[in-house]
């Protein structure tokens, strides 16, 4: 007999034994009766073996038998010792004798390698089974042998009968009828194993639930989800010991930051949990938490070597599983770290883990509790592998998420430094308050105005007129002067040097604002004029001189971030990010309140000078008026009348005098002509209002815009806020100077198209005729806007593209003046 055990039942625990005395009646019907029900009640398929064995031997009346199991790799038949086979009951251990499945030992095993029935008077010096039967042998005078099979002809186990001395040997008859127990039993013990791998199937999806509950509920780090992937997988396949090797592509390495969990970990508890570590020469214990703040000294030395040595460099090479039963046989096995460590290793476990079809790890399980690793114990750690793989792949994610959000700060950290106002900045604007006599009076030069200029205040003069109009407006005991200094010179820093969104245009839009809120007669609460003035003066911040479709096309990663209103969205969390700076929070002696309050104002407004939403909000406002049902006490009256006022705004360079608003123009669509030449490069048709080759239909375009937006936005204004009807009066005569262009360009175009002998119909074909071509010079041809004359013009943009525009208009102007049409 040999000295081994068998694997799943090595050292078992003793119970209180089988009451075998209920199968001793004459009746074999109520014997198979009772058995089957033992199916239902005990699908245990050792048990089964044991009862079908005890069975036959009834009903053969056999003096003993003995029943044998065989382990899950088909090597090794075990005796099935009853008193084990339920082991909650006591604690006492019983080892189960085995023997190697070959001819030339016992009886059972000749049996077992051959699936050969075998009925023999000699017990003891046979060739084929010299050792005869393997237990309860000492009497034996005659023995029935026979192979229990599955339904699929595999081996499910042995039947072993015997006679003592003095008995009869058993005749064919008695095996024919332990042959028709037996083709039973086959059946029912299919069934029994079908029973038992469907619960051991449900054992293992709970198994990997939880496993997958536990490492994707806390992925702190990649060292955490080592950690509970070798705690896992130790438990899984009961190893004494557990390894995880990564493997690094780049130098074509593995290595293992936790090098070996021991035994001894408990897991029934997720949040805490021992863990214990083993860094070749000692051992620590540590709890979940601990572990993660201990990593930092733990595993600065990596175990490294290279993928083309070891048992671990094998499996990552050739994705191969390797099922190892005596390490020191195989010669692929490092003995230096047994010979360091005093540990024997016995038995290896090592199977790849793979993502996205490629070797990111090697698991190595050593030495099974009870015997060599199964073909079982492989099935269900291959399963365990995939969601180690997602586990890891996920974990360096969040690594690789956690580095960049590192980065992101220290990268915040440097804009911030570089994007907020400087210390020298600061200390002389606030030089220039504190001389309060050189200070402008916002009375005297009549500032609240909606003629005004604001560009005729300088750039560096502007910051100290919004101070002016903020003290202006609001009562200062609630703010602090150096965080409203600090926080206006930042918003202008803030702004880009493009041609027209810039800070320019910023501080015009904040006096507009300033402007209807002196004249509004107090309909605005203090906090909604608050939120409309700081609003438009950041409403743009970081604009890029580009269109939310721009951005969309473009793929910006602004438009991924945000995918409406994209660039409004924008300007108001660089409104945010500007009030979190140090310093800068002008909202700071706020209550909460109020705080949460003029935000959420801010944010409404500054969405709003998007002018996709402006048409719902002015038609939705205009209904209200239309009905007679506008009351400023109806909160949502009010949130309208702001997102229209922010629009009015934001347009307010059309009430202006028709010098500023021509010269207004120009650079508007000096910025829109811009983005139009930057789509054209991309392959893309730019829209007619921002197609330079189309700068000839700058007035009809004008004519347009004013008379479908602007307009109509001023009136219903005009209507809510009466103070506002200045609006209304400076668009309309602004209106009558680009009709004017719009008609003098008409005319031209048709002179041009008679010149050239074409139709009203055929406005496409602008060609220069034959008998012109020469004699023009290049700024006669830069003047006229023909499609033809597109190289002149280019040429000239090339000189300055807010000169060709200017020219353009200015062409436009002169030739009304020497007699085009009204």
């Amino acid at each position: 007999m040999s000295g081994s055990r068998r694997p799943n039942a090595g050292l078992l625990k003793r119970t209180s034994s089988l009451k075998i005395g209920r199968y001793t009646g004459p009746d074999k019907r109520e014997h198979l009766h009772e058995l089957t029900e033992q199916i239902g009640t005990h699908p245990n398929h050792l048990l089964l073996l044991y009862e079908m064995t005890l069975s036959i031997k009834i009903a053969t009346n056999a003096d003993g038998f003995n029943a044998y199991g065989i382990d899950d790799n088909g090597e090794e038949i075990f005796l099935i010792i009853p008193d084990a086979l339920e082991p909650e009951e006591s604690d006492e251990e019983v080892s189960a004798p085995s023997w190697p499945v070959c001819e030339g030992t016992t009886v059972a095993a000749f049996v077992a390698a051959t699936s050969q029935p075998v009925k023999t008077t000699h017990v003891l010096g046979h060739d084929q089974y010299p050792e005869g039967l393997g237990a309860n042998c000492a009497a034996a005078s005659s023995i029935l042998c026979l192979p229990i099979l599955r339904s699929n002809g595999t081996l499910g186990g042995i039947a072993e009968l015997y006679r003592t001395i003095g008995s009869h040997a058993f005749s064919d008859e008695e095996e024919e009828t332990a042959n028709t127990i037996l083709l039973w039993g086959g059946l029912a013990l299919h069934n029994a194993e079908m029973v038992d791998m469907m619960m051991k199937q449900k054992q293992l999806n709970d198994f990997l639930l939880s496993v997958t509950r536990s490492i994707f509920q806390d992925i702190v780090s990649m060292d955490t989800v080592i950690m509970k992937i070798m705690n896992h997988a130790q438990k899984l396949v009961t190893a004494d010991r557990a390894s995880l090797f990564l493997v690094d592509s780049k130098t074509n390495e593995l290595y293992a930051r936790i090098f070996d969990v021991g035994s001894d970990v408990s897991l029934d508890e997720p949040e805490g949990e021992k863990v214990e570590r083993k860094e070749i020469s000692r051992r620590a214990s540590y709890t979940v938490e601990e572990f993660g703040r201990d990593l930092s000294h733990m595993n600065r030395n990596d175990i490294r070597f290279p993928m083309d040595r070891g048992i671990g460099g094998h499996v990552a090479t050739t994705g191969e599983t390797l099922n190892i039963k005596d390490a020191y046989q195989d010669g692929r096995f490092n003995r230096d770290v047994d010979l360091q460590t005093g540990y024997h290793t016995k038995t290896i476990l090592c199977m790849p883990i793979y993502n996205r079809g490629s070797v990111i790890g090697v698991v190595q399980m050593v030495n099974k509790l009870a015997g060599p690793f199964s073909t079982a114990d492989e099935e269900a750690f291959e399963k365990f592998a995939v969601y180690c793989g997602l586990a890891l792949h996920h974990a360096k994610l969040y690594d690789k998420i956690r580095r960049s959000e590192q980065k992101y700060k220290v990268a915040l950290d440097v804009l911030s430094y570089h994007s907020t106002c400087s210390e020298c900045e600061f200390q002389l604007l606030k030089q220039a308050l504190d001389n309060a006599e050189q200070l402008p009076d916002v009375e005297e030069v009549e500032l609240a105005r909606f003629e005004y200029s604001p560009w005729s205040i300088p750039d560096d003069v502007k910051p100290l007129y919004v101070i002016l109009m903020f003290k202006d407006l609001f009562c200062m005991s609630k703010f602090d002067m150096e965080q409203l200094i600090r926080f206006t010179m930042t918003v202008r820093k803030n702004y880009r040097p493009v041609p027209y969104h810039n800070w320019s245009h910023a501080f015009s839009v904040a006096h507009c604002a300033y402007t209807v809120i002196k004249i509004s007669q107090d309909v605005f609460t203090g906090l909604e004029c608050l939120a409309l003035f700081v609003a438009c003066l950041c409403h743009d911040l970081d604009h890029r001189g580009k269109s939310n479709m721009f951005m969309v096309k473009s793929s910006s990663p602004l438009a991924a971030v945000y995918s409406t209103s994209t660039m409004e969205h924008h300007h108001f969390n660089q409104t945010i990010t500007i009030l979190q700076h140090e310093g800068h929070n002008i909202f700071k002696h706020l209550s909460s309140e109020e705080y949460k309050q003029v935000l959420g104002y801010i944010k409404h407004a500054i969405l709003a000078t998007d002018l996709a939403l402006y048409f719902g909000n002015s038609d939705r406002l205009r209904e209200v008026v239309a009905k007679e049902e506008f009351s400023w006490e109806n909160e949502d009256h009010r949130e309208l009348v702001r997102a229209v006022t922010m629009t009015a705004c934001d347009l307010s360079a059309i009430v202006k005098p028709w010098e500023i608003q021509q010269e207004t123009v120009k650079v508007i669509f000096e910025e829109f002509y811009n983005q139009g030449d930057e789509e054209r490069a991309r392959g893309q048709e730019p829209a007619p209002m921002m197609d330079r080759r189309r700068a000839h239909e700058l007035p009809a375009n004008q004519v347009g815009f004013i008379s479908g937006i602007c307009l109509p936005c001023y009136r219903i204004l005009a209507k809510v806020i009466p103070g506002c009807e200045p609006m209304v009066e400076g668009t309309l005569k602004n209106l009558e100077q680009w009709k004017k262009l719009a008609n003098i360009q008409k005319a031209k175009e048709e002179r041009e198209k008679s010149l050239s002998g074409e139709t009203p119909d055929e406005p496409d074909k602008q060609v220069v005729p034959e008998e012109r071509k020469g004699l023009e010079d290049e700024e006669q041809i830069d003047r006229s806007p023909t499609k033809e004359r597109v190289l002149p013009r280019v040429t000239s943009h090339n000189r300055g593209r807010s000169s060709s525009l200017g020219d353009s208009i200015d062409a436009t102007i002169e030739e009304g003046d020497e007699g085009g049409a009204d």
